[in-house]
């Protein structure tokens, strides 16, 4: 279990697949300016990103070292999944990785993530890489300037070794696009691997990536967090400063971190987090309370499970079962543990949320539909959008809005009951990966190619911070998670607790995909 320890502490934390690989890199010594000989590849890659980004600090492991594990390890591993894309050649990562190093020698100040391997979700633009959105129109643009978040973390050290594959626009909770493929789940490569942050929850269950970022809309950092069995936050809007061409109309997408545990999951979001004047509805972030945010004690806390919404929301069979014993757990910690729903109706919210989906997402879509070529390339679900964007009025996105807020309003007291809020990542399980989305959920039609997901959609109208972790697997041995949902500007709380869960469920959640 990884412990949650400050990056610039003298020496690295290894969590428990390091225990094993421990020997290796502790026979690593110091070689006054250089690092020593190299170590297993498997054993670096294996480590958690603060152990990696303190053993370069120490110079007990070079940056030069750490790439050549990853990119290794990406050759082996990458092609059959297809979560990294738009990498530059090995030469060019390896003269950055030995530039790292060199800062280290001078005694240059660095930053949290120095060193480490890092590929961004192909939504953000990264200064030198493709940047296609997974849109035939971009297929060949190339970024001039780093995005925000591209910028901070650059700033913080990491090195940019390419993208994660994600669905054309980020639309739909599968991740397949007509430039670069279909992105396949490590546990069954014939399943997806979710989205939109489906390669970047891929390449983590490998071990391609230390951490990874993503986005969410509508659980494109849930879903794919708990089909691969690794962990993505959702934060409260703005916690992640997030500039666009409309900076006073705040979309219901927000950019949070994935990681392999919940240490490097608060290391991530302690970069990502702060304001910007870019975008002035920001908030301001403690990154170092983000970073050391401790476990919390269960005993006596309230935690409210709402499952399927007493039979609302359809299920496949055995989704709530592999729930079962992330709930137990949270339970034999000494949690009350019980089954309960904010008092509002749930239709009325999901019709909202997808109208007002139809205004924020279909806006950035509509030049490419109003010019016939373009449109052609355009997939079906981007046309639904902006098709369906057009026949709103103003009057009826302020409705849907006044519905919205009513129903933060019910969770906030909902809130008043319970200190934490605890639903599935999904209502299906990872499903082949040729289709385009499930027609059907637990006997259920979907209307849309997103209505599959209504469960992770509800907690994207409350605003509130929704971190994923790993529940269990199906008996398929498919993985599954569940959201932690704290109120409203309360990540700190869902670090927390996903940190003492861990500890507790860290022995039953420990299994690999077949191939890493």
């Amino acid at each position: 279990m990884a412990t949650r320890d400050d990056p610039h502490n003298a020496l690295p934390v290894f969590d428990r697949r390091e225990l094993l690989k421990l020997a290796a890199v502790a026979s690593l010594g110091m070689a006054g300016a250089t690092a020593a000989a190299p170590t297993n590849g498997s054993a670096l890659t294996a480590m958690s990103a603060r152990a990696i980004a303190a053993a370069i600090r120490n110079r007990t492991v070079s940056a030069v070292e750490v790439m050549t594990a990853y990119l290794d390890r990406i050759e082996r591993l990458n092609p059959p999944v297809n979560a990294i894309v738009a990498m530059p050649e090995r030469a060019v990562l390896l003269d950055q990785a030995l530039a790292a190093d060199r800062a280290v020698a001078r005694g240059d100040a660095l930053g949290p993530l120095h060193g480490l391997p890092q590929a961004m979700k192909d939504l953000t633009a990264v200064r030198g890489l493709r940047y296609t959105q997974g849109s035939t129109i971009f297929r060949d643009r190339v970024a001039t300037e780093d995005a925000l978040q591209a910028e901070r973390l650059r700033q913080a050290g990491a090195i940019f070794i390419g993208k994660t594959n994600t669905p054309e626009f980020g639309l739909g909770s599968h991740t397949f696009n007509e430039v670069y493929g279909v992105t396949r789940n490590p546990y069954d490569l014939s399943r997806s691997a979710g989205g939109s942050s489906g390669g970047a929850a891929a390449a983590l269950a490998l071990d391609l990536l230390p951490v990874a970022d993503g986005s969410d809309y509508a659980g494109s950092l849930r879903n794919p967090a708990g089909w691969n069995n690794v962990y993505g936050f959702r934060p409260s809007i703005g916690r992640i400063a997030a500039p666009g061409r409309d900076v006073w109309n705040v979309g219901m997408g927000v950019s949070g971190p994935m990681a392999r545990n919940v240490g490097d999951l608060a290391l991530l979001l302690s970069v990502q987090a702060g304001f910007d004047a870019r975008a002035p509805l920001s908030l301001e972030a403690d990154s170092d309370a983000i970073r050391e945010a401790p476990s919390a004690p269960l005993l006596g806390t309230r935690i409210a499970w709402s499952g399927d919404f007493g039979g609302a929301l359809p299920f496949d069979p055995g989704v709530l079962d592999a729930c079962g014993p992330a709930l137990a757990d949270l339970a034999g910690l000494g949690a009350t543990v019980e089954e309960a729903v904010p008092d509002y109706p749930i239709e009325a919210v999901w019709q909202a949320f997808v109208k007002l989906r139809h205004w924020q997402q279909a806006a950035p879509f509509l030049e490419h539909y109003l010019d016939p070529v373009r449109r052609s390339q355009l997939k079906p679900e981007a046309i639904y959008e902006v098709e369906a964007g057009l026949a709103l009025g103003a009057f009826d996105i302020t409705a849907h809005s006044t519905t919205r807020s009513a129903w933060s309003e019910a969770v906030r007291r909902f809130f008043e009951r319970y200190d934490y809020w605890i639903m599935p990542t999904a209502q299906v399980f990872p499903f082949p990966a040729e289709w385009r989305w499930p027609a059907e959920v637990g006997g259920r039609q979907m209307a849309t190619y997103h209505e599959w997901m209504e469960g992770v959609c509800l907690v994207t109208m409350s605003g509130c911070p929704a971190l994923a972790v790993p529940a269990g697997f199906g008996p398929s041995g498919l993985p599954m998670g569940i959201q932690i949902i704290a109120p409203v500007r309360r990540e700190i709380d869902c670090l927390a607790l996903a940190a003492r869960y861990e500890q507790a469920a860290a022995a039953r959640l420990d299994r690999r995909p077949p191939s890493a």
